[in-house]
């Protein structure tokens, strides 16, 4: 355990009584007696011995309670182990297409076929585990666009969040211009070098009241880089009256995608299967590396309260002693003793 005090000057002041009784003279004693008793001598008798005893006590307790508060002042304090905070690299948006069309189930999960949202939350989990040191956060759009969560160095929190989306909560269509709008609002406040949106949709824009273009127009004005993902395979297989049979995926507006991407000067990817997806999320890191920088940071515990305790106990003991209440306590007094004296 490491301890030390963050003002060590002040433990200079213990010697300072000592200095002060050599170096000032004494008090002169001029008060006469306030009172004359006839049975003083018997008194002083009595309890002669406790009185030089309870002097010495005094001194002691004295002693001891200064000791403590120029301890308390001092303010000893417990270092921990430092730590390792990393530098935020991004404020990073993902915002992920929840419409009706990603329940599509034309993605292989290991060996099992998967749908195109349970693929993105598989890969897009490991990625936001990742980026350890950037300020990540979540939008999911259908009809409209919302933010599930705000920009957080939590990363377990996004990952549970991205886990617990389900497809239409935001309604069945897609408002591509919306996340892009509502991403844009979220980021433009963040330093300018660090906006970045990763969008993951699997259709064109079909709801929302703001055209995409216009949107990615915004964000490139306002420094947000727009790297567009088109989640889906080729083909899908439909079952139809004569059966099952593969049709081309024609739902996803490629040219819009890359336009916006161009725009705002991110980059276009086409996630076909889940080794596709992965590889996007591995080009990713590389295009927006995390900081490598690191900050370190030493926590520390206060103890000065436990001196400064001690210091007041003394000065209790000190009080109870001077009061004489400590004394009476020692020599109580004896029934008709007073009548004798």
């Amino acid at each position: 355990m490491n301890i030390e005090f963050a003002s060590p000057w002040l433990l200079a002041a213990l010697p300072l009584p000592i200095l002060v009784a050599w170096l000032l003279p004494a008090a002169a004693d001029t008060a006469g007696a306030a009172l004359r008793l006839p049975f003083y001598n018997a008194l002083h008798a009595s309890m002669g011995e406790g009185r030089g005893s309870r002097s010495r006590w005094r001194l002691l307790l004295a002693s001891l309670a200064w000791c403590c508060l120029v301890l308390a002042a001092a303010r000893p304090q417990v270092l921990g182990d430092p730590v390792q905070l990393p530098v935020s690299g991004r404020d990073l948006l993902l915002a992920v297409d929840i419409s009706g069309s990603m329940e599509t189930a034309d993605m292989l999960l290991g060996k099992q076929v998967a749908t195109r949202l349970a693929a993105v939350k598989y890969v897009a989990g490991d990625f936001i585990q990742r980026r350890e040191g950037d300020r990540l956060g979540l939008i999911l759009f259908g009809d409209q666009a919302y933010l599930q969560t705000p920009l957080t160095f939590d990363r377990n929190t996004a990952s549970i969040q991205l886990d617990e989306a389900a497809i239409g909560l935001a309604g069945q269509r897609t408002a591509i211009g919306d996340a892009i709008g509502l991403a844009v609002k979220r980021l433009r406040d963040q330093p300018q070098e660090n906006r970045v949106l990763i969008l993951l949709t699997d259709g064109e824009n079909t709801a929302g009241t703001v055209d995409p273009q216009k949107a990615a127009d915004i964000a490139a004005s306002s420094a947000v880089r727009i790297y567009t993902i088109g989640v889906g395979a080729d083909e899908r297989v439909v079952s139809g009256f004569f059966g099952k049979r593969r049709v081309a995926n024609s739902e996803l507006d490629e040219p819009a995608l890359i336009a916006i991407a161009e725009k705002t000067g991110g980059q276009y990817f086409r996630a076909r299967d889940i080794a596709g997806l992965e590889a996007i999320y591995r080009l990713l890191d590389e295009l927006e590396p995390v900081s490598a920088d690191e900050e370190v940071f030493r926590p520390v515990h206060e103890l000065y309260m436990w001196p400064l305790a001690t210091a007041l106990f003394f000065c209790l003991l000190l009080g109870l002693l001077a009061s004489g209440l400590l004394q009476r306590w020692r020599y109580p007094l004896r029934g008709g003793e007073a009548d004798h004296v």
